[in-house]
């Protein structure tokens, strides 16, 4: 790439969080008080502020929630988009997404998962840096590894989204990588929020007690 890529969040948001019992999105984020108030920050928020910082603008993918994650989206001067179906799995949302970034006119996205501590900023730059690095020497995607576990943000270029885009709303994003594996760089990073996985309360709940 002759150029600095213009990089464009993705935060997929559109899971039902039927393990959790409610929206993983609006999950408390940092840990906060019992007295905390109803301003405090959520998964959402936090993923936000974290990809704004590090991109041209932050696209957040909901589905039967976006009326509820429509204020705090807009309050953070992101953009909604819709999945029309998230009955058909992550993947589709993914798609949506990344529709978006190319109809936006961006040539790399930034994506991450809703139900997770974002990383550190430290780690975004890093993945940046190793992204720009990787691109000139024709790879097409970036991934964070953490204790030899594979984890999020993904940072993909307009190829990788073309591989994406290419296959069947009902396919998983693993399958496309493996796919194309000779083109993915894997990154060591030291930040285990790469790889945290919050799908039930005890899981929220252990984390908590992590980062206290």
């Amino acid at each position: 790439m002759a150029r600095a890529p213009s990089f464009c969040g993705v935060i997929l948001a559109a899971g039902e969080s039927s393990r959790m019992g409610r929206d993983k999105a609006l999950l408390p984020w940092p840990p906060q008080p019992a007295a905390a108030t109803a301003s405090s920050e959520t998964f959402l928020t936090a993923a936000i502020d974290l990809l704004d910082k590090h991109s041209d603008m932050v696209i957040v993918v909901a589905g039967k929630n976006a009326n509820n994650l429509a204020p705090l989206v807009y309050a953070s001067s992101a953009f909604l988009m819709v999945n029309p179906a998230p009955e058909l799995g992550q993947f589709s949302s993914l798609q949506v997404g990344l529709q978006e970034v190319l109809n936006r006119g961006r040539d790399a996205a930034i994506v991450t998962l809703v139900d997770r501590p974002p990383a550190r900023a430290e780690t975004l730059e890093q993945l940046q840096r190793a992204f720009v690095d990787a691109y000139a020497r024709e790879k097409w995607a970036v991934i964070p590894e953490f204790d030899g576990k594979h984890g999020h943000p993904i940072l993909i270029g307009r190829e990788m989204m073309h591989a994406f885009l290419s296959a069947p709303p009902t396919a998983v994003a693993r399958e496309i990588e493996h796919q194309h594996q000779a083109r993915i760089e894997y990154v060591a990073v030291d930040d285990p929020l790469v790889t945290v996985n919050v799908d039930t309360p005890a899981d929220y709940e252990s984390l908590l007690q992590r980062v206290k």
